[in-house]
């Protein structure tokens, strides 16, 4: 498992939102664009990119489902306590 991990994510607050986003993507958008335009953290002006992050940094299903990912994977829908969350792994 790696120690540190570069993501970006979309955070909506109800997951018809992020299936929204989620069909958006599966139709070939790129995820920065929708990060962009439908992301409601403040990473979302640079297209959800969150830099390099290591364990401990974020809630535990965040981290839990971007340490899971592939370089260029993007997850599902992740619960937190912030809303819904759709990550990529840039790095």
């Amino acid at each position: 498992m790696p120690d540190k991990v570069h993501c970006a994510h979309i955070l909506v607050k109800t997951e018809t939102e992020a299936k929204a986003a989620l069909d958006r993507l599966s139709k070939g958008e790129k995820f920065a664009n929708i990060a962009q335009q439908v992301s409601l953290c403040p990473s979302g002006k640079k297209g959800g990119d969150l830099g390099t992050f290591t364990r401990g940094k974020m809630v535990k299903e965040f981290e839990t489902a971007a340490f899971a990912l592939s370089k260029g994977q993007t997850s599902g829908i992740v619960k937190t306590k912030f809303g819904c969350h759709i990550i990529k792994r840039l790095e």
